[in-house]
């Protein structure tokens, strides 16, 4: 029997507009590990990439966050679905 394949973890700032990701791993000091977790991009969150090269706009728990392209290159994420 065949296992399935990982996800392919990408950097928050490369998944495609429209397209849901989960949270899988956060990247960067402890302070800004800590920051954005208290914005709700913890490990296994929900992000919807709405738009953004330079700086991402995306929505989180209901809340619509920009963060800068550094920042979201931080944040790794696994591709669940279209919104």
């Amino acid at each position: 029997m065949s296992q399935p394949t990982p996800s392919l973890r990408l950097p928050l700032c490369q998944l495609p507009a429209g397209i849901v990701g989960r949270v899988c791993e956060l990247t960067g000091d402890a302070q800004f590990c800590q920051r954005v977790r208290e914005m709700g991009f913890g490990e296994s969150a929900c992000v919807t990439k709405i738009s953004g090269t330079v700086t991402i706009l995306c929505s989180v728990n209901g809340n619509r966050i920009a963060l800068s392209h550094g920042a979201a290159k931080n944040i790794l994420v696994e591709q669940v679905s279209r919104r």
